[in-house]
């Protein structure tokens, strides 16, 4: 299936935002990796901190993306767009509008940040 291009990738964790919030799912990936709730974040840092290859594309990649927690999402979007999401989710916005871009089913089933780079540049030609 071919997307249109997008101005923008949104990257919605299903996280809360907060430092206090950080610290635990920093424990819980090391403790119950495979009960952790979001895939998004799995994929994207460690940890400690950011995958170096995601980093990397992410730097170099030519699209604007921004990152959001799911209240942060929420408290920004939710009076235009409602809560139909799930999370996590990659959305695009075109024509005013957000789209989904990478499901949370396709995210629960990508294992590396190398994977959820092929999924972006095939949907969106990201170039970098």
């Amino acid at each position: 299936m071919k997307k249109e291009k997008a101005q923008k990738l949104l990257f919605i964790y299903n996280a809360t935002s907060g430092k206090l919030n950080a610290v635990w799912d920093g424990i819980h990936k090391i403790f119950s990796p495979n009960s952790y709730p979001c895939s998004l974040c799995a994929i994207t840092y460690g940890v400690v901190g950011e995958n170096k290859l995601w980093k990397k594309f992410r730097n170099e990649a030519h699209m604007e993306m921004e990152f959001l927690h799911s209240d942060e999402f929420l408290k920004s979007y939710a009076s235009k767009f409602g809560h139909k999401f799930t999370f996590p989710i990659v959305l695009s916005t075109g024509k005013g509008e957000l789209e989904v871009a990478v499901t949370t089913e396709e995210l629960n089933q990508l294992k590396s940040a190398e994977e959820l780079i092929t999924v972006l540049q095939k949907h969106f030609r990201v170039a970098i």
